[in-house]
């Protein structure tokens, strides 16, 4: 269980997380929408200590997160994995070795100052690609991938962590839509076949509806939903992207989707 208990975050007068308390239980996959500045990547960056918390704590499986220095920082980081939007991949190495980077905190310094990786280690990486269909791809520059491809390697590089959850801040985000499913079909099947907790921000409400457990709105870094899919009706889409009436017609219009109870318009979060 990840519990997140008042958090908050403040940066000069500007509260981006506002409060926020949740419930998180081990495997399932939630989304995260909102507007942009709703402070949906700074709550995963809380999450993950990339970011510090000016109030509340964040508590896994019974230990204080929020608390942790060090040494214990770093293996949260390791627990806690994090996919970016823009990969982060290194891009004049080759995609086998960027996976293997995922194995770095689990070394000693020296070992990873010289990038001796194992042959346990390098099949594993490998087995890892392989699962997203990327084996063949093991010895190319990530510079000559895809954005798909490259995000997939992001992926096998966290799961060669050895997470015990994932954080994913819109990982679809600069993908085309064939692109951002198969990115989102490896999201799904890593949190039903392996078991993890994914934790998404999600650019489009009917990206979250078709993937996640559970939705959470946040609005001005406050959260004003949290349920299932089928309870994110057209009144509480507007209120989570403080839209009017004509706001939400027009964006039926342009996307071509339907606004029934389960509203599912592409509004960019």
């Amino acid at each position: 269980m990840l519990e997140i208990i008042g958090l908050t975050r403040r940066f000069g007068t500007v509260t981006a997380v506002d409060a926020v308390t949740l419930a998180i239980p081990h495997g399932q996959m939630m989304g995260i929408i909102g507007r942009s500045g709703a402070g949906k990547s700074t709550l995963l960056r809380l999450i993950n200590r990339l970011v510090e918390p000016s109030e509340g704590r964040i508590v896994f499986e019974g230990r204080d997160v929020s608390a942790l220095r060090g040494r214990a920082l770093r293996d949260w980081r390791t627990d806690c994995a994090m996919i970016f939007q823009q990969f982060n991949l290194v891009q004049r190495l080759d995609v086998l070795t960027n996976v293997l980077v995922g194995r770095l905190n689990h070394r000693g310094t020296l070992t990873s100052l010289l990038k001796l990786f194992t042959a346990e280690e390098r099949a594993a990486a490998i087995r890892t690609l392989d699962r997203f269909d990327l084996a063949e791809a093991a010895l190319q520059r990530a510079d000559t991938l895809s954005g798909g491809q490259q995000q997939r390697v992001a992926i096998a590089r966290a799961l060669m962590q050895e997470p015990r959850l994932i954080l994913a801040d819109e990982p679809i985000a600069s993908l085309d839509p064939r692109n951002g499913k198969v990115v989102m079909d490896a999201l799904r099947r890593i949190n039903r076949e392996d078991g993890l907790t994914v934790l998404c921000n999600l650019h489009t409400l009917d990206t979250a509806r078709q993937y996640c457990d559970r939705i959470v709105g946040m609005r001005a870094g406050r959260v004003v939903f949290d349920g299932i899919p089928a309870q994110l009706t057209a009144p509480i889409v507007r209120d989570i992207y403080g839209m009017g009436e004509e706001d939400l017609d027009r964006a039926e219009t342009v996307t071509g989707t339907g606004l029934e109870a389960a509203s599912r318009p592409r509004i960019a979060a």
